[in-house]
């Protein structure tokens, strides 16, 4: 009778094994920890979503009730005026298009440099690797300021240029260190030997086994550069003056900045079509970030797994 009990309870243990080596076990019921752990997540969760819905309900709200704070997290008196605002008056949709095409180009050159400068310095075959890897991670401890990279980019020809968001900042030691370490710690050096003693160049090697073994880090680095370009206003407030050439949230930023100082938020000097200030700057808030939210599902699965690098060995 005990070795039937015995053996019972062996099998309940290897069948709870079984079923959880792949994280899917049920939980049959819930202890004090876990309804901790569910709260703690929750909380969490709403601090990041709780904003976000309370600036989508204040974009589709009526003036009044904005002005008297009455909008929480459901819209009163629904309305899009702010939103027709905004495409009436065609500047912010201009910027937003002018935006777009700054983040990609500036997306595809960072994730260019910052792979032909990982990919060599993950190789132990290389001669002085040490040295170059202090060389290009020195900017990510010291910056020259504000001051000598305006006068340098003066110097460049670059003021007033599109190029002056894109060449200055492709480059990211942070980024490079993650795309080195996740060479270092995923791609097989088997796999390199094979190629090369099938004749295949150090070019071939990259294009044809290691980024397509890749995507994971890809994706994810490619989502820093382009979130960081998007977010980024202060290089476009200190090089750029021509309005065509502003990027959509220093656009933002220049509108909230003069709500703050009238009551009355305009979106161009030519345009005609104004509203209250805090439903405006909701409706643009809105407005930007759309192109983050569309983006981000497709690169989802890739971000996680990229942002484990590391995190598990063996």
């Amino acid at each position: 009778m005990d070795t039937a009990l015995a053996f019972k309870k062996k099998a309940e243990v290897v069948r709870e094994v079984e079923t959880s080596a792949d994280g899917s076990r049920a939980i049959n019921k819930f202890r004090v920890s876990d309804v901790i752990m569910m709260t703690i997540i929750a909380i969490l969760s709403a601090t990041c979503v709780f904003p976000f819905i309370h600036v989508l309900a204040k974009s589709i709200s009526g003036n009044s009730a904005v002005i008297a704070k009455k909008v929480y997290f459901l819209p009163v008196d629904l309305t899009f005026d702010a939103y027709k605002s905004i495409f009436e008056d065609g500047s912010l949709v201009r910027s937003m298009g002018y935006s777009v095409l700054v983040t990609a180009v500036f997306t595809l050159l960072g994730m260019i440099v910052c792979t032909c400068a990982a990919y060599p310095l993950s190789k132990k075959r290389l001669k002085g690797r040490a040295f170059f890897t202090f060389i290009l991670m020195v900017p990510m401890y010291f910056s020259a300021g504000i001051i000598p990279s305006y006068l340098l980019m003066k110097d460049l020809h670059l003021l007033d240029n599109p190029l002056v968001l894109i060449l200055p900042l492709i480059y990211s030691s942070y980024n490079m260190l993650i795309m080195k370490n996740f060479f270092m710690s995923t791609i097989p050096d088997s796999l390199e030997e094979s190629a090369f003693l099938d004749g295949a160049s150090n070019f071939q090697v990259l294009f044809k086994i290691v980024l397509p073994l890749s995507k994971p880090i890809i994706a994810t680095l490619s989502l820093f550069y382009a979130v960081g370009r998007w977010n980024s206003y202060a290089d476009n407030m200190y090089f750029i003056q021509k309005d065509s050439l502003k990027m959509v949230q220093y656009r933002l930023y220049q509108m909230v900045a003069s709500a703050t100082e009238s009551q009355t938020t305009t979106l161009s000097e030519a345009s005609a079509v104004t509203s209250t200030p805090e439903v405006l700057q909701a409706a643009s808030i809105m407005f930007i970030t759309i192109p983050i939210i569309c983006i981000y599902p497709f690169v989802q699965k890739y971000f996680v797994k990229g942002t484990m690098v590391g995190a598990v060995k063996g």
